[in-house]
């Protein structure tokens, strides 16, 4: 169902590719958008268990072309690593495919608001605060991965 990568010495394992979607803060979610159009939003995320989370409104262009059409992808790129010397760099990057869906159960919300607030708060804020203030206005994605690649490259 999924294309294999054309250039397999690049590929990265699966191991590899589940770290740097751990390790990474940003990636772009890709949806089929208005009137057939890709529809490609940066986004923070949390990778947990074999599925990507993100936050969002309640409503909006990302939502309405999740409801349209489920099928997505979500793209992670590492900044890279430069050769001492050398102008080009070492980089890596993982593309996951799935299906998106709301989250609706209360608790699982609230876990992965947590998650999320774990990994990208400072550890002065006040979570508990934040989510009581700003929890029930913020809608839960959660992109199921069905096949996940990675690359490494050489840029040169």
């Amino acid at each position: 169902m999924f294309r294999g990568m054309r250039r397999f010495s690049q590929k990265l394992p699966k191991e590899e590719c589940e770290e740097l979607l751990r390790e990474q803060r940003r990636g772009v979610l890709a949806v089929l958008g208005d009137e057939g159009y890709p529809y490609a939003v940066p986004l923070n995320f949390l990778y947990q268990d074999g599925s990507l989370f993100f936050h969002s409104a309640q409503t909006g262009h990302k939502l309405d072309a999740i409801a349209a059409c489920d099928k997505a992808s979500f793209c992670v790129t590492e900044q890279g690593v430069q050769e001492p010397g050398a102008w080009w760099y070492h980089v890596r990057s993982v593309i996951a495919f799935g299906r998106v869906s709301r989250v609706t159960d209360p608790q699982r919300i609230d876990g992965i608001l947590r998650a999320l607030a774990q990994k990208y708060f400072p550890p002065s804020e006040d979570v508990d605060a934040d989510i009581r203030r700003n929890g029930g206005r913020v809608a839960i994605l959660e992109l199921r991965v069905e096949h996940l690649s990675g690359k490494h490259v050489r840029e040169k």
